[in-house]
């Protein structure tokens, strides 16, 4: 399954999901982990941005970026199964889970992939990490961390996220979650 992550930084012609995501509801929010541990600002939102390497152009930013510093683990966010690991594009070192109709995209963490009988991994040997493709893992799960692979200017994992096929602005599923979590503990 090629989902291509390198257009999750940078791509032109966007397909966005009109989508809410408190209708998307999961069954509950409340299983859901926020993606970075040490987390210190988001510094880049989702949608039309200039280019962070400079210049007047504009682009689309498929993600949320959340800086972090160099190390800070990385959580899965919904319990999934690994879909594709990747380390040749824009995106970096990645990895991308597919939870139902969810696919959430990890990029520019720390590691590269290697091969090993016949399937891909990413490895972390400083970080004890190895993620295969098609392992199952929970949500919560540290499955990297915080590097400056790829396209970056600054260490953060960019989390992108698609529904059905559309990108979708993690800000509002992360909106949702802790509106519902905040429910929850009620």
């Amino acid at each position: 399954m090629a989902i291509n992550v390198g257009d999750a930084n940078n791509a032109s012609e966007p397909n966005i999901a009109a989508v809410d995501p408190r209708q998307m509801r999961l069954p509950q929010w409340q299983g859901a982990s926020f993606p970075v541990e040490n987390f210190q600002a988001y510094t880049s939102p989702f949608g039309y941005r200039q280019s962070p390497s400079g210049g007047y152009s504009q682009e689309f930013h498929y993600g949320l970026d959340m800086a972090a510093p160099e190390g800070s683990y990385i959580r899965n966010w919904w319990g999934g199964k690994v879909v594709e690991v990747t380390d040749n594009s824009n995106c970096g070192t990645s990895v991308v889970v597919e939870s139902g109709s969810w696919l959430h995209i990890y990029c520019h963490m720390q590691g590269h992939v290697e091969v090993a009988n016949g399937r891909r991994y990413m490895i972390d040997r400083s970080g004890g990490i190895q993620i295969w493709e098609g392992q199952d893992l929970p949500a919560g799960t540290r499955i990297g961390r915080v590097g400056m692979t790829g396209r970056t200017t600054g260490p953060h994992l960019h989390w992108g996220m698609k529904y059905s096929e559309n990108w979708v602005d993690p800000a509002l599923v992360l909106r949702a979650m802790y509106s519902e979590q905040q429910n929850a503990a009620r």
